[in-house]
């Protein structure tokens, strides 16, 4: 089996690409398999390294680049995950000289992909996919978008779809009343404003639903914007009549927790008020779960949830929001049914057959580098 360099960022960070490449890499030498973390930090973070980090590369560090694609090189695959932002440089286009030091081959793993790009985010993405061994994304929207809006080579694109872990089965908080849940790192764009006036349209139900809201304000929202978005929803909360009602868990649950919580939703809510989402993390976990959903269009929404496990309404609509919560809630039959849709699905998006994914399309890539030394020498 190859071994793994991986370049993201990592625990002790907090945010989604973190939590992905975390998760991904515990699977891929979980059978003792050689590899090794690159962490990406910035000047927020916690600096200490945690278990399996072999270097740290600080967005601070001129060219830090050089450094951490010299360790990468160490290892027989580099998996990157990419993310604007994220690394050093406009667009964080420091990820390019990086990947064109590299003397192994990479799979660059794409959590964004805009529809309307600015001309630098294109032609850096246009770069590094052309840089790249291979390129992943999570849904076939975002490789759709990719290959009609950028000028990349199909044949180096493969669709992988986000990983989750396994809740079936896990013990649930039983609850006396319907219970709505929206967990992730909080910030404006997260759209809870619209659950929160949706939930105002719920309370002649009986019982009326409780909605828990989990999860810490993301940590780059609270460097520049504090708890201003959280503050807002606890007033807005108040000024419809709702606060008693709502559970705010401003916490980090663990794996385990966080297993037990959305088992125990009746429906999981994603009002995101983005219309660029080609992945989601928490779409896939609760689907998984076997947990039927309410989000808006969001295109990894409408991709996974049309006719599928859930329902999709439009953008800051709140009367479709509630409207949909409620059909769940009350139509007979309906939530298990939603449920019932993704089981024939849900084992090939559960992480071990995931990484399952990522471990034969390395295992080409291996494979093949001979022969791509071959011909470059001939």
């Amino acid at each position: 089996m190859p071994s793994y360099g991986f370049l993201s960022t990592h625990p002790p960070t907090r945010c989604g690409l973190a939590t992905f490449n975390s998760a991904l890499a515990a699977q891929l030498i979980a059978d003792g398999t050689r590899g090794g973390i690159v962490r990406v930090t910035d000047h927020a973070d916690d600096q200490r390294a945690g278990p399996g980090v072999v270097h740290t590369w600080s967005t601070r560090t001129p060219s830090g680049w050089r450094d951490a694609a010299a360790v990468l090189n160490t290892f027989d695959v580099a998996v990157v995950q990419h993310e604007y932002g994220i690394y050093p440089g406009a667009d964080g286009e420091d990820v390019l000289p990086l990947l064109r030091r590299l003397t192994v081959p990479s799979i660059v793993v794409l959590h964004t992909v805009l529809r309307q790009p600015s001309a630098r985010q294109k032609s850096l993405l246009e770069q590094i996919v052309t840089t790249a061994g291979a390129v992943v994304t999570m849904t076939d929207a975002a490789r759709d978008r990719l290959l009609v809006g950028y000028a990349v080579p199909p044949g180096k694109v493969t669709v992988i779809p986000h990983g989750a872990a396994e809740h079936v089965g896990l013990p649930a908080d039983r609850r006396t009343r319907p219970h709505l849940l929206t967990w992730g790192l909080l910030g404006p764009g997260k759209g809870v404003e619209w659950s929160l006036r949706a939930l105002a349209r719920l309370q002649d139900l009986e019982p009326t639903p409780t909605y828990t809201i989990a999860g810490r304000t993301h940590p780059k929202v609270i460097e520049h914007q504090g708890e201003a978005y959280r503050s807002g929803l606890h007033r807005l909360g108040a000024q419809l009549g709702v606060a008693h009602g709502v559970n705010y868990q401003d916490v980090y649950h663990d794996q385990a927790t966080l297993g037990r919580l959305i088992r125990s939703a009746d429906v999981v809510v994603l009002p995101y008020d983005s219309h660029e989402q080609v992945t989601s993390g928490v779409l896939i976990e609760a689907v998984a779960a076997g947990v039927p959903v309410v989000a808006t269009a969001f295109p990894h929404a409408v991709e996974l949830l049309t006719g599928g496990p859930g329902l999709v309404v439009p953008h800051q609509n709140p009367a479709a929001l509630a409207a949909a919560i409620r059909r769940i809630l009350i139509e007979p039959g309906l939530a298990a049914r939603l449920a019932g849709r993704i089981r024939p699905l849900a084992a090939d998006l559960r992480w071990p057959a995931v990484a399952a994914r990522y471990g034969t399309l390395a295992e080409q890539l291996v494979a093949a580098r001979p022969l791509t030394v071959s011909a470059a020498s001939a």
